[in-house]
């Protein structure tokens, strides 16, 4: 038998990719979009926003398709964790510098998982910072500071 749209995983996991997306979308109409060749602060949250509207709407689709109702109540603390792991690495950016930050974000977020192995953790955030120092600092140049911490902002 198949459940209701309102206790379909898939078509719920839809509707928050696509009021993800939407949201952000909205709040980058604010900031200059730039070009490809230049990019603007609006760039990257617009494209990131259509693409969660994209992902929404394929998995909102599938939803429709298949029978996988919401197993049991709502995730309450691991959805604290991962809310304080995106606040915490947002505050840390500015305080700490990008390796602080990813190191948190990294490590709470895998927290909030079933389950916690501190060796997976630790790869996962060794790899994670690697690339992201890679891409973002050395591949595209952006200013991020790597640890600021007693910089006296």
């Amino acid at each position: 038998m198949k459940p209701g749209l309102l206790n379909n995983r898939d078509f719920l996991a839809g509707l928050l990719f696509i009021g993800f997306g939407c949201a952000g979308f909205i709040v980058a109409q604010s900031y200059p979009f730039g070009s490809l060749q230049e990019m603007g602060p609006g760039f990257f949250p617009r494209v990131l926003g259509l693409v969660l509207v994209g992902f929404g709407l394929m998995t909102a689709l599938k939803g429709l398709r298949s029978p996988h109702a919401v197993d049991g109540p709502w995730g309450w603390v691991p959805l604290f964790k991962l809310t304080a792991a995106l606040l915490l690495f947002g505050r840390l950016m500015e305080d700490a510098g990008l390796l602080p930050a990813l190191v948190t974000l990294v490590v709470v977020s895998a927290w909030a998982g079933r389950e916690f192995k501190l060796l997976e953790v630790f790869v996962l955030t060794l790899v994670l910072c690697l690339l992201a120092i890679a891409i973002f600092v050395w591949g595209l140049g952006l200013p991020y500071s790597m640890i600021t911490f007693g910089a006296g902002n």
